[in-house]
């Protein structure tokens, strides 16, 4: 029986981590984020932003209701779409210990990704579908189209 040339090497210098491919380390500050610190910032933000939207309808969070529901998600996008495109991070991101970085010419950068970005990425994730269609790099197609990652600070 005849064997291969080489023995297997695991994965390719390409892809060993997420990240990798942007120059990102492996772990720690600048590494991609986790799935658990992004879902518990938006489970943040989404919280802030129901409280901002029952300030301004005068109606309990628990409440509901269409106009309830649409100055949730306008408040929800306006807030993240500001606070990323001209800070880097929503207030669900700090508190996580994250950060969006813009990437350009594959390789991410300090500084926020810009206020356009922002917005094209909170648009994005206000649609659900583009948030969960991600890649290997843990980017979702939110984060492909706005040209960010999310990175730990």
């Amino acid at each position: 029986m005849a064997s291969s040339a080489s023995p297997a090497t695991g994965p390719s210098g390409e892809f060993r981590y997420p990240g990798n491919r942007l120059g990102l380390p492996e772990e720690g500050s600048g590494s991609v984020g986790s799935w658990g610190r992004r879902v518990l910032a938006l489970l943040i933000d989404w919280l802030l932003a129901g409280l901002i939207a029952s300030v301004l309808t005068g109606r309990p969070m628990w409440a509901g209701g269409n106009d309830y529901s649409l100055m949730h998600t306008t408040a929800f996008f306006a807030m993240s779409a500001i606070l990323v495109g001209l800070v880097g991070s929503t207030i669900g991101h700090r508190l996580c210990g994250l950060r969006v970085a813009p990437v350009r010419d594959s390789k991410t950068y300090d500084g926020s990704p810009g206020l356009l970005a922002g917005i094209i990425r909170s648009l994005l994730i206000c649609l659900v579908i583009p948030a969960v269609v991600f890649d290997r790099e843990r980017r979702g197609l939110h984060d492909l189209a706005a040209k960010t990652i999310v990175v730990r600070r």
